[in-house]
């Protein structure tokens, strides 16, 4: 397996002291009126926050004026999972599947290699849970990763071009690790940037979503973390994260994944062998879908019907 990471020239939006705002229309008031002369009401005088604000004076980041950084190029169930900017057109069953595979598989190498702390999340999880793959039937996965992690790939991995090459073949793939500059920005906000980093296959646009947890109310409820998005954890369920494989690369996980399923899923998806038109069968450890089993159905019958 060969690598390279190779640093873009463009420096990191949020790794600069200022970054400009968009240009503001100019305002043309008509037939302005004297503005009378009033007491204030009270002596508590006006200030404005950005004057204070760590993420405006050191990053440039007006949380009122929050805008989206990732977009997609449209909100279904297909094209809501490319990154625009990547994105030609939708890639067949077999492609998706081979590049989310290579993709996690970059992805979790890369880590490794340079020693960052992460573990598969949500969907990916779920996955993994069943027989440590990718669901069949989804499209983006997901991972997450502590605050303190995620502002180390800001300031010394963003806009990182990974080449990735897979042992059984020759071609190279490669891979952009993107930092959301409102990744700083802890909160919801307007809940334009949930997702606070990218790792995208430059080739079709598919990607992982990257979402950093951060310690909420230490006081009010120590030891809970959580996302942008409102997902919440127990650091025990957290901690100390399990080494195990997830697409034949080493990966980890959640200490109490157990019960970080259940909370996000409930019991239903830990037990139901029949899910988004796939069924389970446990002797080959695999999600077989309706439609290949349709087709073996169809062949076994003309089969059968050849030696009556």
């Amino acid at each position: 397996m060969q690598w390279r990471a190779l640093l873009v020239a463009i420096p990191a939006l949020w790794s600069t002291a200022v970054t400009a705002l968009p240009n503001t229309p100019d305002l043309h008031i008509r037939n302005p009126e004297p503005i009378p002369n009033l007491e204030p009401k009270s002596s508590t005088k006006w200030t404005d926050k950005t004057l204070t604000d760590p993420l405006w004076l050191k990053y440039g980041l007006n949380a009122s004026a929050e805008y989206k950084y990732f977009h997609e190029p449209g909100r279904d169930d297909i094209l809501g999972h490319y990154d625009i900017r990547f994105f030609t057109s939708p890639v067949d069953d077999t492609a998706r599947a081979e590049t989310l595979t290579h993709m996690i598989r970059a992805y979790l190498n890369f880590f490794n290699e340079n020693e960052l702390e992460t573990w598969i999340a949500h969907g990916t999880l779920l996955g993994w849970w069943w027989n440590g793959k990718i669901l069949p039937w989804d499209w983006d996965m997901d991972t997450q990763v502590p605050d303190t992690t995620l502002a180390y790939l800001a300031d010394h991995f963003n806009h990182t071009i990974v080449e990735y090459t897979a042992p059984d073949s020759r071609e190279k793939r490669q891979y952009l690790l993107d930092i959301n500059p409102w990744a700083r920005q802890r909160d919801h906000g307007q809940g334009h940037n949930i997702i606070d980093a990218r790792w995208i296959d430059i080739d079709t646009g598919l990607y992982i979503d990257i979402t950093g947890l951060s310690l909420l109310e230490p006081i009010t409820e120590p030891g809970i973390w959580g996302c942008k998005n409102f997902h919440k954890y127990r650091i025990e369920d957290i901690y100390p994260l399990r080494r195990t494989s997830f697409e034949g690369v080493q990966a980890k996980v959640p200490y109490g994944y157990d019960m970080v399923l259940l909370e996000e899923y409930s019991e239903k998806a830990l037990i139901n062998t029949k899910f988004h038109n796939h069924t389970w069968f446990p002797e080959l450890q695999e999600w077989i879908s309706d439609e290949v089993l349709a087709r073996l159905s169809l062949k076994l019958s003309t089969d059968e019907k050849q030696y009556e």
